[in-house]
């Protein structure tokens, strides 16, 4: 008899389970879109405790004008980023290549351009309208800038005219290295970012700084030393490179303030269209990027 109890009790659990299981994994569907989003300016970004366990020293130094959410600019371009390194592979300040004056160019854009791409992408989910970058570099080209030198020397009121922008972002990849010392090794990415109003030339946001990505292995044993430190050692990747890359735009974008007006502006410009088609949807040519028209002009 109690063990028909136990029986009819455990289908009676199971057949609760299975109804109340099935019930929750349907809410889902009726859950709603646009809601509150929680951590959008915190979530990515490291704090004290970060820092501390994952042994990175690197800071990040941020001035944002205070006029910004009056001159927040919705269309920008990430221009290319310098690289003042010897473009060189380097391990604790040694290079460890020993590349000609052509590849030490290539490898410059690269480590520039890396550092770039990551952090347009991160602009690119926030709220401005950006620049192709192969628009911008084809637009670059085709006024004949083709290093930082002659980049400088281009106003940032002549560059919103080509580009068609409101600001451009200007980029210099100060660090780009790696540590190794048996039992910890490191990327260390850094870069000098700063956005410019091709109206006023005013400087709107800057940041300058890097972040470390950090392998340490403590070890007493000398098996355990041997092997940690060849582990240490795999660490110095191309894909933990790539981490740091990331990590250093991500922190670099999370700090520029977000800006109800262009938001705002987006969402009107999403609405200020030509008239409405047949299924409500409008202004969908209005999409089209500025470079273009600066092409088609």
């Amino acid at each position: 008899m109690r063990s028909y109890r136990k029986l009819l009790q455990t289908g009676l659990m199971l057949a609760a389970v299975t109804v109340f299981g099935g019930c929750s994994s349907s809410n889902y569907d009726n859950r709603t879109f646009f809601g509150k989003e929680y951590g959008m300016d915190t979530h990515g970004r490291k704090t004290w405790f970060d820092h501390l366990v994952e042994a990175d020293p690197g800071r990040l130094d941020v001035h944002v004008a205070e006029d910004y959410e009056q001159v927040a600019p919705l269309r920008i371009a990430v221009l290319p980023f310098s690289d003042r390194g010897n473009a060189n592979f380097v391990v604790d300040k040694i290079p460890l290549t020993f590349r000609n004056s052509e590849q030490r160019a290539n490898w410059a854009w690269t480590d520039g351009n890396r550092t770039r791409r990551a952090l347009n992408g991160y602009l690119a989910s926030r709220e401005f309208l950006e620049a192709n970058l192969i628009q911008v570099d084809a637009v670059l080209k085709a006024h004949g800038v083709n290093t930082k030198q002659k980049l400088d020397v281009v106003s940032p009121m002549t560059l919103g005219g080509w580009l068609g922008v409101d600001a451009v972002v200007y980029g210099d990849v100060v660090h780009y290295e790696a540590y190794y010392a048996f039992l910890v090794s490191a990327w260390q990415v850094g870069a000098d970012v700063k956005m410019v109003s091709t109206h006023t030339g005013e400087e709107l946001y800057s940041a300058k700084g890097s972040r470390y990505c950090v392998d340490l292995r403590p070890a007493f044993d000398p098996m355990d030393i041997a092997i940690n430190s060849g582990l240490s050692l795999l660490e110095l990747r191309d894909i933990t490179l790539a981490r740091a890359e990331d990590e250093d735009a991500r922190e670099i974008a999370l700090r520029i303030p977000r800006s109800q007006k262009l938001t705002s502006q987006l969402i009107e410009l999403t609405y200020d269209g030509r008239g409405e088609s047949e299924d409500g949807y409008s202004g969908a040519e209005d999409y089209s990027h500025p470079v273009l028209h600066i092409q088609n002009e």
